[in-house]
């Protein structure tokens, strides 16, 4: 009797322990910190500021408004070994894409005619070739509060409007920039 007691309470510990951990909403793969990239909208142009260079570089995609209906991307590509990028010009205000200042960037698929990204809610962005980890911002707070910034502050997701030396300085802190190493 004392044995099938014991069987049962391992059996619910067992159990307990495997609700919790299948309870566990964080991915098995993401970051310990929140992971961000930074952006901002000048003269009709919005620009990307990755916060730490990114090294072999071979794509970056941008999906506007993902998971939804009015969800579009568009897609650069390199050829390998790849290209470094930290700031770049992604989109105009007025529609169509900004070309590449170097041009090892091109876009490979671009938004649909007549789409208009400044409608959208959110922008994800994602970097091919290196490790890295996705970003997500708020399009309307990028378009409605860049002109109340310097033009070396760019917004970082929830991190907020960041510099140069606010990012070296919250960079494994509070968030990772795209291209950052995890330190965990």
């Amino acid at each position: 009797m004392a044995d099938i007691r014991w069987s049962r309470a391992v059996c619910a510990a067992l159990l307990m322990v495997a609700a919790t951990a299948a309870c566990d909403t964080k991915a098995q793969f993401a970051p310990s910190l929140p992971p961000a990239a930074g952006f901002r909208v000048d003269d009709g142009v919005l620009k990307l500021w990755t916060g730490t260079p990114c090294a072999g570089v071979t794509g970056l995609t941008l999906i506007f408004d993902v998971g939804t209906k009015e969800s579009t991307t568009q897609e650069w590509t390199a050829p390998r070994p790849g290209v470094p990028v930290e700031r770049m010009d992604l989109l105009r205000v007025t529609g169509g894409s900004t070309p590449d200042a170097d041009g090892s960037l091109r876009v490979q698929q671009p938004l649909p005619a007549g789409y208009d990204w400044t409608k959208a809610e959110w922008l994800n962005f994602s970097v091919d070739g290196p490790t890295a980890y996705g970003a997500r911002v708020d399009v309307t707070r990028v378009l409605r509060e860049s002109a109340e910034h310097s033009s070396e502050n760019y917004l970082f997701g929830q991190s907020g409007w960041m510099d140069a030396s606010d990012v070296q300085r919250e960079n494994r802190k509070s968030f990772l920039t795209v291209c950052t190493p995890d330190p965990k």
